[in-house]
């Protein structure tokens, strides 16, 4: 057998089967397209569905592949054993009605054993069958000539999802040795047993029944093979290692973890597993991300988010409390980029996301787990040991930790965690956030009447924004009415429109219908359920019907103040692609004649710097008055040329490109300038953070970016006068001022602590002693509760076995502060009891923790008869 590394094994196995008339399809990306099933890609079959349930034919049935692929069923085993993952590779041969059991098993059995190959001693192999599948059976002992007793029937080998195709499959085993055990009269010590010693190596699956709705199984027209090759199972074995984490595949990413733990893999079997949990989920979040995940509250990027923060937790037992899983991404990227480039292409990318979700962990992760060790003793001495579902949902909503981590660290307490009312929590959460969506749901445009519209209605608005058109229906309150009179609100289709309707960011236009006999003001337009314009329109004269004639005319500044906004998005887009990443995709817009607002993802902080290089950007490409073409092509031509598809559009197969030189290239059915030139200028007005990992930028164009400058220079003139300077000497101005006003705030600090030290004298001077305990209570002068806090940290120090509490009054208000020296602590006195006593003197409250305390109170007359009893409630105490 040849020692190969986990690159070398799989190209072999992609060029044994290229070699014997396959063709190698790329490993898709770990997002599933077109595929609402599944939530990661898992397997290599799940790329190739199209081919076996006949959708698609492809040009060769004979596939192979090397897939990359995410399993997430059993996140909670991962680190615990020799060989279960999140991410993984799968190698598979498949035959699409070509080939079946005969050549599978012989392709099998060569590229093993075959010394050009992988070169297994044959005598190391076993394999196992479905009981009633005699016809593998006679392959691999006719054919392949493996002893009988090497031939083991398994009732569990036939592979079946439900509907659909199914049949049995055959498992090749591989001996490890009697090292992993030789102990025969275990019964699990067999191929296919729960062992250690033999390995299953590869699955060979003939699907060749049709599993129907009735649960009966019928012949499939055209058999099919599906095989799979776990690389690191693989890699395991060729390489000689007891567990996959022993290869090449994550050795040098545990070395790294050695590196910043200190601490030495293969020590001890806790070690060990937060070693494999690290490794294992940093290929998991890594890859996902560089195919597009993103950590979240929902669906893949919940799985993400929930490994980060697992590993995370498991990363403490080895001493490491800051982030550093994102350091561990370029090592991913080297081992893999042979065949996945990727992470490697994505690095600083992935790096960031990583390093912000460790960053955004960690500081939530220290309170989460001082309230979650609360719980877990409550729990523990109860009765019923169990953390209640309003507490876990607590945990997750609050501190971000995922119920499956609150679920692990309580079973290693040996608690248990209500997950149906945790769920329940969930279903409230969710409940009030659809509530809260449902006034805008409502606006939307929905009727049955307007589903059975069929009459057709094309727009011309890119090229006309004045027409005669015929109105071809016409609704009031979702009802199709004849005719409408003044003061009616209706809903309106004709026969062709200028009137563009709302979508892809663009509001719709606003504009009028009139003829001789009515005039109608046209405040929105929607799709209609059928791809109809429906204009909402306000009749202010006369009357109108179905069948009448109308001049349709949109308001023209309105529209030439949108599509300036409108083609900056696009250059804006562009831009931030440019300065910050490639990773940058829209995430939401709004494009109206006043603004435009663009969302994007992008993890951190956007600069200074870099928002005046984005601005500037877009500016240089204005100025360059560059010509904006549109053009129809076919989607998959579209794409080829590299245009973006924008957020929430759906798209046909011809599509609208909008390009703007070499500069941008886009899907959009939305409305533009002919040339950069008309949008004249680009401002940014703000940009900031909306939620996790999405930003958000604003800007204004033309004539409403000119005005914003103009605000701006009124100011700096108006604070330039106030400051008696120029506005070009108004920064050096203010920064005097500001160096002045410091020097004022340090001599009025230094003479406040005069007056305290002052003080500090006479308020000694009021002390008495009950019993061992000196108390002191004074009215004293300062101007806020910090110098409140300062004086009481000042008396305490100067005090054995002291109880002080001090009083002021600012601008009628009550102040109070009250402290216990260190030195009485676990004695009956508490500064948030005696704080709260004097206050309620003086129409306040307050409180604190026992040795140091705050109140406020209205009522200063009463205070220092609040502060003289101070001395009568510590003798009481």
């Amino acid at each position: 057998m040849k020692k190969l590394t986990a690159s070398e094994i799989r190209q072999l196995f992609l060029d044994y089967f290229k070699e014997h008339g396959h063709t190698v399809e790329p490993s898709a990306a770990l997002v599933p397209v077109d595929d609402a099933s599944l939530l990661w890609i898992n397997s290599g079959v799940a790329t190739l569905k199209k081919y076996f349930d006949g959708r698609v034919i492809p040009d060769n049935p004979r596939i192979a592949n090397a897939q990359k692929s995410i399993r997430t069923n059993d996140i909670e085993n991962v680190g615990y054993t020799a060989r279960h993952h999140t991410f993984f590779e799968m190698l598979g041969n498949f035959s699409i009605g070509d080939y079946f059991k005969e050549e599978a098993i012989v392709r099998a059995w060569d590229f093993l054993t075959n010394e050009k190959w992988i070169g297994f001693d044959p005598e190391l192999l076993s394999v196992t069958i479905h009981p009633e599948d005699e016809e593998a059976y006679a392959i691999w002992r006719g054919r392949i000539g493996i002893p009988a007793e090497r031939i083991i029937r398994l009732e569990g080998n036939f592979w079946d999802i439900g509907e659909g195709p199914s049949g049995p499959n055959s498992e090749i085993f591989y001996d490890r040795g009697p090292s992993y055990g030789d102990d025969f009269s275990d019964p699990e010590l067999y191929p296919g047993g729960e062992n250690d010693r033999y390995l299953e190596i590869w699955n060979l699956v003939f699907s060749e029944f049709n599993h129907n709705p009735d649960h009966t199984y019928t012949p499939l027209p055209k058999k099919n093979i599906d095989t799979g090759m776990g690389l690191e199972r693989m890699a395991s074995v060729i390489q000689d290692v007891p567990t996959n984490f022993d290869t090449d595949l994550f050795m040098p990413i545990i070395e790294a973890v050695e590196n910043v733990s200190g601490r030495k893999y293969g020590e001890t079997t806790e070690a060990d597993t937060a070693f494999k949990v690290i490794v294992d989920h940093i290929r998991t979040v890594a890859f996902a991300i560089g195919d597009g995940a993103l950590p979240s509250n929902e669906g893949r990027g919940y799985v993400l988010r929930r490994l980060l923060r697992r590993a995370v937790r498991f990363a403490k037992q080895l001493g490491i409390d800051k982030p550093f899983m994102y350091m561990l991404v370029p090592i991913v990227g080297d081992i893999m980029k042979d065949f996945y480039p990727e992470v490697h292409d994505k690095q600083a990318f992935i790096m960031k996301v990583v390093k912000n979700e460790e960053d955004r962990f960690h500081e939530t992760l220290h309170d989460g787990m001082a309230i979650l060790s609360t719980i877990l003793e409550k729990a523990k001495a109860s009765d019923l040991p169990i953390v209640s579902g309003s507490d876990a949902f607590k945990l997750y909503d609050t501190f971000g930790f995922p119920f499956e981590l609150t679920e692990e660290f309580a079973l290693e307490e040996n608690v248990a965690v209500d997950r149906i009312g945790f769920d329940e929590e969930m279903a409230t959460q969710r409940e009030r956030a659809r509530a809260a969506r449902a006034v805008s749901d409502s606006m939307h445009v929905q009727s049955g009447v307007l589903g059975e519209i069929h009459e057709p209605s094309e727009f011309i608005g890119y090229g006309q924004l004045e027409t005669d058109a015929v109105i071809k229906v016409l609704i009031q309150d979702g009802q199709r009415i004849a005719s409408a009179a003044e003061g009616q609100t209706v809903q309106v289709i004709l026969d062709h429109t200028p009137f563009y309707a709302e979508s892809g960011g663009q509001i719709a236009d606003k504009g009028t219908l009139t003829n001789e006999t009515f005039i109608a003001e046209v405040s929105d337009v929607q799709k209609a359920p059928n791809g109809q314009n429906l204009h909402t329109v306000f009749i202010s004269s006369g009357e109108v019907s179905e069948g009448a004639t109308v001049k349709a005319a949109v308001d023209e500044h309105s529209r030439s103040l949108t599509v300036k906004n409108h083609t900056a998005t696009h250059l804006l887009h562009r831009a931030l692609k440019d300065v910050l990443g490639e990773h940058v995709n829209q995430a939401g817009s709004y494009v109206g004649p006043d603004r435009l607002r663009f969302d994007f993802s992008h993890f951190g902080q956007v600069t200074k710097e870099e928002l005046e290089r984005i601005e500037y950007q877009v500016n240089e490409q204005i100025w360059a008055s560059i010509p904006v073409e549109t053009t129809l092509a076919p989607i998959a031509e579209a794409k080829e040329m590299g245009a973006m598809a924008l957020f929430g559009e759906k798209y046909g197969d011809i599509v609208r490109v909008v390009t703007v030189g070499d500069y941008s290239i886009e899907l959009c059915g939305g409305c533009h300038v002919h040339n950069t030139a008309d949008i004249n200028l680009l401002k940014i007005v703000s940009e900031g953070g909306i939620g996790a990992g999405t930003r958000r930028i604003e800007a204004f164009t033309g004539g409403q970016a000119f005005r914003s400058f103009k605000e701006d220079q009124s100011v700096i003139e108006k604070v330039a006068t106030t400051a008696k300077a120029t506005p070009k000497t108004v920064i050096a101005k203010v920064e005097a001022i500001l160096s002045d006003y410091k020097e004022l705030q340090r001599e009025n600090e230094s003479l406040q602590a005069k007056m305290g030290n002052s003080q500090l004298a006479d308020v000694m001077a009021s002390a008495r002693q009950v019993e061992d305990v000196t108390v002191i209570a004074a009215n004293v002068e300062v101007k806020d509760n910090n110098g409140l806090r300062q004086l009481i940290d000042e008396l305490k120090q100067k005090t054995a076995k002291g109880i002080i509490v001090l009083g002021t009054v600012t601008d009628g208000k009550v102040m109070l502060a009250a402290g216990v020296t260190n030195d009485l602590n676990g004695s009956n006195y508490h500064a948030g009891k005696i704080v709260s006593y004097v206050a309620s003197q003086c129409g306040g409250k307050g409180g604190g923790r026992p040795d140091m305390a705050m109140a406020g109170a209205k009522d200063a007359s009463k205070l220092d008869d609040a502060l003289q009893s101070v001395y009568d409630y510590v003798k009481s105490v």
